[in-house]
């Protein structure tokens, strides 16, 4: 897994919208592709026409058992987005430190919110958490990052997004693979194309999979014979839990911990590629925030910095690194974490 310096999306109305970025898309975003091949980059090749690109197209998708009635009703009326382009290629950049990060993303009212809804939602969230082992607290908790509990799920039509993307060719291998796979998710009779809505690069429904994602990991729990990530919370929320469990989420563990470092720490003990007992971290001089001891146990885990000149430290384990996988941005997974905790009500100590 590579981990870029993050680049921030400051939208100017909403909250986050996943991977990709709605004009009324959450106030933050985070670049989900960070970790996609922009080898297409460097092509920028098209095929001489959209036509010839598109007939290669519905070919390749009949090779993989795409319905011919699917292609039809989802690409001859496909249209190529300008501002898709103008989105991919002009992200605003900020660099947010994580205490501007988690105000913005974590706010008070937030908190409020997601615990109206847990109380709402209560017995919904404990058969989740009993079938995937997720607690309520951390779904909750990237449900509102995401959309904003359901609110803000993006308003383009998900087929002309990811056509215009890979038709584009910056990152057209990328985008076609995500193209082909929403193109399954209407062969499959979950939605149709003109209610498939969702960011400017694909992402899509209540908890902003990406077509693959859904593919992947959506589920119908609502029993209705149809997986709608976009109007059935429990459809959204279980397959968000879902995701967590096939990353590597475990109910018996913690996410991590904002911690306290000694003085004179070897740096080259800092990062992902370091995994330690929390017993060996105690050997080291780590505790907790306030300076007290931490609990010892053989969970293995690494140190995280956050923030250049004002560095603060979390110990993570690997329900920190499951969350990684949804989003590979440590802003996004320690305020994820942090945000589930506050929540659930639980302070730092």
């Amino acid at each position: 897994m590579h981990y870029r310096p993050l680049i921030i999306a400051l939208i100017s109305t909403g909250l986050l919208a996943g991977m990709a970025y709605a004009a009324d898309s959450p106030p933050i975003a985070v670049d989900k592709n960070a970790t996609s091949t922009d080898a297409d980059a460097s092509k920028a090749t098209q095929s001489p026409t959209y036509e010839g690109w598109l007939a290669a197209l519905k070919k390749e998708a009949l090779q993989k058992k795409i319905s011919e009635a699917t292609l039809t009703a989802a690409l001859d009326s496909a249209v190529l987005i300008p501002r898709v382009i103008e989105l991919d290629r002009n992200q605003p950049e900020f660099k947010l430190t994580f205490q501007e990060y988690y105000a913005r993303v974590a706010s008070t009212d937030r908190v409020n919110k997601a615990r109206e809804l847990m109380v709402e939602h209560r017995q919904l969230l404990a058969d989740i958490e009993k079938k995937y082992g997720v607690q309520p607290q951390y779904i909750v908790a990237l449900w509102g990052m995401e959309t904003d509990f359901g609110r803000l799920k993006g308003n383009f039509k998900v087929i002309d997004a990811l056509v215009t993307l890979a038709y584009d060719g910056r990152r057209s291998s990328f985008f076609r693979r995500e193209l082909i796979e929403a193109l399954r998710i209407i062969d499959a009779g979950h939605i149709d194309a003109a209610n498939m809505i969702g960011s400017w690069a694909g992402a899509m429904g209540q908890t902003q999979f990406m077509p693959s994602t859904f593919t992947g990991h959506a589920v119908d729990f609502d029993g209705n014979g149809k997986i709608n990530v976009w109007d059935s919370t429990a459809d959204a929320l279980a397959s968000g839990a879902h995701y967590l469990s096939d990353s590597g989420w475990s109910h018996d563990e913690p996410w991590g911990r904002e911690v306290r470092l000694p003085e004179k720490f070897d740096p080259i003990q800092l990062g992902f590629g370091v995994k330690k007992t929390t017993d060996e971290w105690i050997e080291l001089g780590v505790t907790r925030l306030n300076g007290n001891a931490l609990d010892k146990n053989a969970l293995r885990g690494s140190l995280v910095e956050i923030d250049g000149d004002n560095k603060r430290y979390f110990l993570v384990y690997d329900n920190y690194r499951a969350v990684m996988k949804w989003n590979r941005s440590v802003l996004f997974a320690t305020t994820a974490g942090l945000l589930g905790d506050a929540i659930a009500g639980k302070t730092e100590d």
